[in-house]
């Protein structure tokens, strides 16, 4: 039976979540999440709990920040005139918006503190500097042949 290599395309269902047990994504339910390994839609320390296993095994593991999304960098703070905001979006702390980036591509920031006049947003991942659990079964596996 096959394993899950670093070559191989993958589908689980998953669940992510925050070590106090707060949900972040839960694949359950709908379609399962179909990836290659080492094409960056996983963590690596997600990518590591999964290397080896087979078609039903399950996975449970504790992802600390340095093997998930990192830590968020100073670089990806940035502080925009509150008054740029449209009328219908009234930034909060914590709250995360979605901005247009360069080639009409939505990048997210998450709002970090406000006053009247500015806004500080950090587009590091909004997961960045948070340890995760990830819960993941494996329902399919290809590998690709040996040519």
């Amino acid at each position: 039976m096959n394993s899950i290599q670093n070559n191989s395309t993958v589908s689980i269902h998953y669940r992510l979540t925050l070590e106090d047990g707060t949900l972040v994504e839960d694949s359950h339910g709908e379609e399962p999440l179909v990836f290659s390994m080492g094409d960056e839609t996983l963590s690596a320390g997600m990518e590591a709990l999964l290397l080896g296993k087979k078609i039903g095994d399950k996975v449970n593991g504790s992802i600390p920040p340095e093997l998930g999304y990192g830590y968020p960098e100073e670089e990806n703070i940035h502080i925009f005139p509150a008054e740029d905001f449209p009328d219908h979006i009234q930034p909060e702390a914590g709250q995360v918006i979605a901005f247009d980036g360069s080639d009409d591509e939505e990048i997210y920031g998450t709002v970090v503190d406000i006053n009247d006049y500015q806004v500080k947003v950090d587009f590091s991942h909004p997961l960045a500097g948070r340890s995760l659990v990830f819960d993941a079964e494996v329902v399919d596996i290809i590998t690709p042949q040996e040519s």
